[in-house]
């Protein structure tokens, strides 16, 4: 069973997110902001990340770039979520240590395809 972090601050959308992908036989585990995010795929070392990059505390992408240079995160994959989604969005995303970007409002078959490719 493939094990995700999602890293939402919106409840709503962490819990739709979480529905969606519990439907799907995946196992969650959810952090609401990004020091929580760093906090947790170090302990529970989920197979892939889900990390909203706009959060409180420490924003997605300082939390995805702490994860990259961190020795027991910086294989897991990450799929950054935002609604920030111009050319320059997506490279910073990228230049940050995301394996992919999907720009939200998350089209949910291509956010399964990403997943499926990233924990192949």
């Amino acid at each position: 069973m493939i094990h995700i972090l999602i890293v939402e601050d919106n409840d709503m959308n962490r819990e739709m997110i979480r529905r969606r992908l519990e439907l799907h036989s995946f196992k969650t585990t959810m952090a609401n902001d990004g020091q929580q995010a760093i906090e947790l795929a170090m302990e529970v070392q989920p197979d892939i990340i889900l990390m909203d990059m706009s959060l409180p505390v420490v924003d997605g992408w300082q939390a995805t770039r702490k994860l990259k240079s961190e020795a027991g995160t910086q294989n897991i994959p990450i799929i950054g979520l935002s609604a920030y989604a111009s050319d320059s969005d997506v490279k910073k995303g990228l230049d940050a240590g995301c394996d992919a970007y999907e720009v939200k409002p998350i089209d949910f078959d291509r956010l399964l395809e990403s997943i499926g490719k990233l924990t192949a």
